[in-house]
C-alpha cells in the first residue's frame, strides 16, 4: 500500500518574514518603492488630513501610492482586487507595511487626486530627465478611445431621452398592474414584481432629474449631439471595436524611450486636442526646469486625425516642425495602392452616396436685407452660429424653424433623415489661409517627410499596446472628465508607463 506524508491543516506554522527583504533590487516593486520614498514629494497630501490633534492615524499616502502603482502595473484596476492582494500577496503586504487598506480607502484615494496628480507626474518626469531618458528632438502625439464606466444605451438627444422616459413610464404602469394581479401569487413572485417596479421607477426618476437639470449639447455645426444620463461629459465615439461611450485618451511621447510628457482625456475628436496637449506638456516640462520654447524647432508627428487648419496654424505660430498628413495622403502614395483591400470595422465603412434629387446649398438663396437664407419653398433660415470651425473650414450655420419643416411638402428632398426636425445650412467663410494645407501636403509627400512621419508608428503606438493590452488597462472605471483625467494620467501614464521605463532603462543606485 502506498504511503504518503500526513496532511494536517490544523498545525500552526511560524514564518519569520522581513517585509524589506521581499522587495528585491532589480524588480519593479523595488523601483516603485525607491521612487515613492526618494523622488516623489508626498507633502502635497498633508493638507487633506485634519487629524493632528484628534482623530485616528491615517494610512500613509506612500503606502497607498505604492500599492496602487504595483497593482496597476499588474493589470489590477479594481479596488477590491487590490484589497485582496494586500491580504494575500507578500509583495503588496510589504509595500503597504502590513496595514492592508480596504477597498473603500483605496477607491477614495484613487478618485481624489486631482490636486496632487500634477506634482507627482512632474516628479516622475524629472527622474526620467535626470536618468537621460528624454531626447527632446522628436515627439509623437496620438490617442486611444476607451469606454467609460457607463452604458451607451443611456445616450441620446433630449427628444430621444424624453421618448425613452415615456416608454419606461409605460413599462412601469404595466409592471404596477401586474403587481396588483400578482397579490395572490407566492411570496417569491411578489418580491420579483416589487424589484422590477422599483427598477423602472428609479430609471424614470433618473431621466426626469437629468432632463430638468441639464441642457442640450450642441456640436461645432450647431446641431444637437447626444447626451449621456450617467456621465454627460463622455461621448459616443467610433473605435476599432465599434461605437463606444467613452473618452479620447491622448498621449504626447518622447522618441528616445517612449516616455510620456503629457496625458489627458477628452470627449472631443483628435483634431481639437493638439493645442491643449502641447500646452499641457509645456506646463509639465516647466515644472522640471524646461523653457517655454522647449518645442520650438522640434519635430512633431501626428496622424491624419489631427490635420486641421487650427492645428497647423497653432504649430506654425509655436514654430514647431510638424508632420501631420491630410486624410488623402495615402491615396497619393504608391506604397498604399492596395490599401482598400484591407479595410474593416468602423474605419472601413463607406459613406452612403447622396441622393441625386436632394437639395444642396446651391438651391438656397441669400436675402441680404434680412441676412437670412431662403429655402426652395420660400421659408427663412436664420443664422444660428457664426465662425464655427471644423477640421478644414470655418462656417456660418443657418437653420430653419421646426414648424416650417414639419409642414413643408419638399422635406423629403431637404431633410437627410426622417427623424430630423429642421434643415441646417453650413455656409463656408474664407477666413483661414489655404497655403498651410498645401504646404503640409508637399512636406508629407517629400521623401524626407515620409521618412520622418514613418517614425511615428514606432514611437507612440507601442505605448498604447503596452497600456491597453499588456497591462489590461483598456477601460475607465471612474466617471466624469475630472476623475477620468486623474485615472488616465496617473494609472496609465505618468506613474505606471513612465515608471516602467525608469525600471527598464534607468539606473537607480
Amino acid at each position: 500500500m502506498a504511503k504518503y506524508k500526513p496532511s494536517n491543516e490544523d498545525q500552526m506554522v511560524m514564518l519569520p518574514i522581513s517585509l524589506q527583504d521581499q522587495l528585491v533590487p532589480g524588480t519593479l516593486e523595488h523601483t516603485i518603492h525607491r521612487l515613492v520614498d526618494e523622488n516623489i514629494n508626498l507633502s502635497v497630501f498633508d493638507e487633506r488630513y485634519k487629524n493632528d490633534v484628534t482623530g485616528a492615524a491615517a494610512i500613509h499616502p506612500k503606502s497607498l501610492l505604492k500599492v496602487i502603482l504595483l497593482a496597476y502595473a499588474r493589470g489590477m484596476i479594481s479596488s477590491r482586487q487590490i484589497e485582496r492582494a494586500c491580504h494575500e500577496n507578500i509583495l503588496f503586504i510589504a509595500l503597504s507595511y502590513g496595514y492592508a487598506p480596504d477597498h473603500s480607502t483605496i477607491a477614495a484615494f484613487v478618485s481624489s487626486m486631482q490636486k496632487e496628480i500634477s506634482s507627482i507626474f512632474s516628479n516622475i518626469l524629472l527622474v526620467c530627465e535626470e536618468l537621460g531618458l528624454l531626447d527632446g528632438t522628436h515627439f509623437s502625439l496620438d490617442g486611444v478611445k476607451l469606454s467609460a464606466n457607463v452604458s451607451k444605451e443611456w445616450s441620446g438627444t433630449f427628444d430621444e431621452l424624453k421618448h425613452k422616459r415615456d416608454k419606461l413610464q409605460e413599462k412601469l404602469q404595466r409592471v404596477i398592474a401586474e403587481h396588483v394581479q400578482a397579490d395572490a401569487q407566492p411570496e417569491v413572485e411578489l418580491k420579483r414584481q416589487k424589484k422590477r417596479e422599483r427598477r423602472f421607477q428609479l430609471q424614470v426618476e433618473r431621466l426626469n432629474r437629468f432632463l430638468q437639470e441639464q441642457e442640450p449639447k450642441y456640436g461645432s455645426e450647431g446641431r444637437e449631439i447626444q447626451s449621456n444620463v450617467i456621465d454627460n461629459e463622455s461621448a459616443k465615439m467610433p473605435s476599432a471595436h465599434g461605437v463606444i461611450q467613452g473618452y479620447n485618451a491622448q498621449a504626447l511621447v518622447d522618441s528616445k524611450h517612449q516616455v510620456i510628457l503629457a496625458a489627458e482625456a477628452f470627449a472631443s475628436q483628435d483634431h481639437e486636442n493638439l493645442a491643449p496637449m502641447l500646452e499641457g506638456a509645456k506646463k509639465n516640462l516647466a515644472a522640471i526646469g524646461k523653457e517655454p520654447t522647449y518645442f520650438e524647432g522640434k519635430e512633431l508627428t501626428a496622424d491624419s486625425n489631427y490635420h486641421s487648419f487650427n492645428s497647423l496654424t497653432w504649430c506654425k505660430d509655436e514654430k514647431i516642425d510638424a508632420y501631420i498628413p491630410d486624410i488623402q495622403y495615402r491615396k497619393r502614395d504608391p506604397r498604399f495602392a492596395d490599401q482598400e483591400r484591407f479595410k474593416d470595422g468602423v474605419h472601413g465603412r463607406r459613406r452612403p452616396e447622396a441622393k441625386s434629387d436632394m437639395f444642396t446649398a446651391a438651391d438656397f438663396s441669400f436675402d441680404a436685407s434680412k441676412q437670412v437664407y431662403l429655402c426652395p419653398h420660400g421659408k427663412e433660415l436664420a443664422c444660428h452660429a457664426r465662425n464655427q470651425t471644423n477640421r478644414y473650414r470655418t462656417y456660418d450655420i443657418y437653420h430653419a424653424r421646426p414648424e416650417d419643416c414639419a409642414a413643408c411638402p419638399l422635406k423629403a428632398r431637404c431633410l437627410s433623415k426622417s427623424t430630423s426636425s429642421r434643415r441646417y445650412l453650413s455656409i463656408p467663410v474664407d477666413t483661414q489661409p489655404p497655403n498651410l494645407i498645401d504646404e503640409m501636403k508637399a512636406k508629407i509627400d517629400s521623401e524626407e517627410g515620409k521618412r520622418i512621419y514613418a517614425r511615428r508608428l514606432g514611437i507612440v503606438e507601442p505605448v498604447f499596446a503596452n497600456i491597453c493590452v499588456q497591462k489590461r488597462m483598456h477601460r475607465f472605471t471612474l466617471r466624469s472628465k475630472r476623475k477620468v483625467d486623474v485615472q488616465w494620467t496617473r494609472k496609465r501614464f505618468a506613474l505606471v508607463h513612465n515608471i516602467a521605463k525608469i525600471h527598464t532603462f534607468g539606473v537607480l543606485i
